[in-house]
């Protein structure tokens, strides 16, 4: 006989509709603060359907995504139980930072590929008159003096690697 969607499960129906052992959900609930069963006499566990919700999520990370126990630790601390368990539903993993969204167009529009020399291709922002200080670019001189600093050892690099291979 099957149960209701929103009837409490046993340790035993969790970890088979899981397909987990049942001491891998014991060990669950003392590394994550947020799996709370309800304990009744015995200490025999009951667990909601949020409960089992949130624990198919955990495992989807674990087991399908890779991720360590720390990973999903971090995971539901920054972005809380309901993420977790959307992953558990969707299997799709949203990014942790949203990213800012371009338009093609614009990024298309923002660079230019120069060629720095035969075979080599550089992507360089536009240079369409205005004035590129800091302000354009949002780099300080110390950011810039850094950045030229790796450039140039970038270079150096290049050459040491051109003669390895001569």
């Amino acid at each position: 006989m099957d149960k209701s969607p929103d009837a409490f499960r046993t340790i035993s129906e969790a970890a088979d509709e899981l397909d987990l052992p049942q001491h891998v959900l014991r060990f669950w609930e003392t590394r994550f603060t947020q799996i709370k069963p309800l304990k009744r006499g015995g200490g025999r566990r009951y667990y909601r359907p949020d409960d089992v919700q949130l624990l198919k999520g955990i495992r989807h990370l674990l087991y399908d995504q890779g991720f360590t126990i720390k990973g999903v630790q971090r995971i539901l601390k920054e972005q809380g139980a309901r993420h977790v368990v959307a992953i558990g539903e969707t299997g799709s993993i949203r990014p942790i930072a949203p990213q800012p969204h371009v338009e093609p167009a614009e990024a298309a529009d923002a660079v230019e590929f120069v060629e720095i020399e035969a075979g080599h291709t550089l992507a360089a922002p536009v240079d369409n008159g205005e004035q590129r200080g800091p302000q354009a670019t949002g780099l300080s001189d110390t950011q810039r003096e850094a950045l030229a600093s790796a450039l140039e050892s970038l270079e150096q690099c290049r050459v040491l690697l051109d003669k390895a291979r001569t």
